[in-house]
């Protein structure tokens, strides 16, 4: 008799695009993969030396973060949303946000409550993976369409994505309101992942944190953000999350059982890199231009761009199966992300992102315009 040991989950969504990256290499430019969003450009030297000189770490770190950690976190809410959060309640490190986001469904025991999960219907793939490793239901949920009177029966955690992954879609502070409205009075978790915030096209400003919008009465609603896309982190795995402070108690109290702990080191560079404006400044500008780039190749060729007016991705169509467009695309050394990863109703769409080198974004955007010409 064969006993099978794991959580069965299904394959690695990524490795189906070995043969496109294969066909994509064979250029002889070299590959664009513009298909992950994961930094290229340097971490920020004020981050690295803050990380060097913590080194030392040679006792066990808290879960809840150092003060002077928790202090920055409030800092960064203030300085980019205006709003202030306690320190010592509201605010909880994480080993970057994909954790959290896989986790945080079986942390807050909506298997044993009978509780399924929403997020939205083009999404992250890690929201509904969180619910399959919680073992519960995932029911695919956009804003709009709670904030009109979607029923919320028998869901105990709702995810929003603003600025969205893969859209790039920004929902606007009276959607985030009445979302926030609605899901606690219906008794439903809102965990509102916020990773791209910053990085908004059309505005000066960030894209509205579902924090800015409650007040500061904050039950069931919780901010997730993570330092990856901002600062160039993703190595790092430098997140955190702030809201509810009966949840983020409670979250802390099960993270500790589970050793699930931001390292030391991290967490001092951490304090540094939210401490200083200036290089996400920097950071953005350089996005803004191989935006820019990118989608003026993108629509010579063909492509119509959808939303994307914030986030590190350009979300196009060619009214089409996203394989056929994949498959375009790596004729001329490009490799895109699928939208099906994102949920069926993402199917006619890629993702493009803009995480690669200044040399790659132009070779790609310079091949779009050449094979429309």
């Amino acid at each position: 008799m064969t006993t099978s040991f794991g959580l069965d989950l299904p394959d690695y969504p990524w490795d189906r695009l070995t043969d496109f990256r294969r066909r994509a290499a064979e250029h002889p430019d070299g590959v664009c993969d513009l298909s992950i969003g994961t930094p290229v450009d340097p971490t920020p030297e004020v981050i690295r030396r803050a990380l060097a000189a913590a080194g030392d770490a040679h006792g066990y770190p808290t879960t809840a973060g150092t003060s002077e950690l928790r202090e920055a976190i409030a800092g960064w809410y203030a300085t980019w949303h205006s709003v202030a959060l306690d320190p010592a309640t509201e605010i909880l490190p994480t080993v970057g946000s994909k954790e959290l986001v896989a986790w945080l469904p079986t942390l807050l025991g909506l298997r044993q409550r009978g509780l399924a999960v929403a997020c939205p219907s083009a999404a992250y793939p890690t929201y509904e993976m969180g619910a399959t490793i919680a073992g519960v239901e995932c029911r695919r949920l956009d804003a709009a369409e709670v904030a009109a009177g979607a029923s919320l029966e028998g869901i105990g955690l709702l995810w929003i994505n603003t600025p969205g992954n893969p859209t790039g879609e920004v929902l606007d502070a009276d959607i985030l309101a009445e979302v926030a409205r609605r899901a606690r009075a219906a008794g439903v978790v809102l965990a509102s992942d916020e990773c791209y915030g910053l990085l908004n096209w059309e505005s000066d400003e960030p894209a509205p944190s579902v924090l800015s919008v409650v007040g500061e009465t904050r039950t069931r609603v919780l901010s997730v953000y993570s330092m990856s896309k901002q600062s160039n982190l993703a190595g790092y795995r430098a997140a955190f999350v702030a809201g509810d402070a009966d949840l983020i108690a409670d979250l802390t109290r099960s993270r500790k059982h589970a050793g699930m702990i931001v390292p030391y080191p991290i967490q001092a560079a951490m304090v540094a890199g939210l401490g200083d404006t200036e290089h996400v400044r920097v950071q953005k500008e350089i996005y803004r231009s191989r935006r820019n780039l990118l989608r003026a190749g993108l629509e010579d060729f063909g492509f119509r761009i959808d939303h994307s007016t914030a986030g590190l991705y350009l979300w196009a169509t060619a009214d089409k199966n996203c394989w056929d467009s994949l498959g375009d695309l790596a004729e001329l050394g490009i490799v895109a992300g699928p939208g099906e990863f994102y949920g069926a109703a993402a199917s006619d769409h890629v993702r493009i992102a803009l995480t690669a080198t200044d040399e790659r974004i132009a070779a790609a955007a310079k091949r779009l315009h050449e094979a429309a010409a």
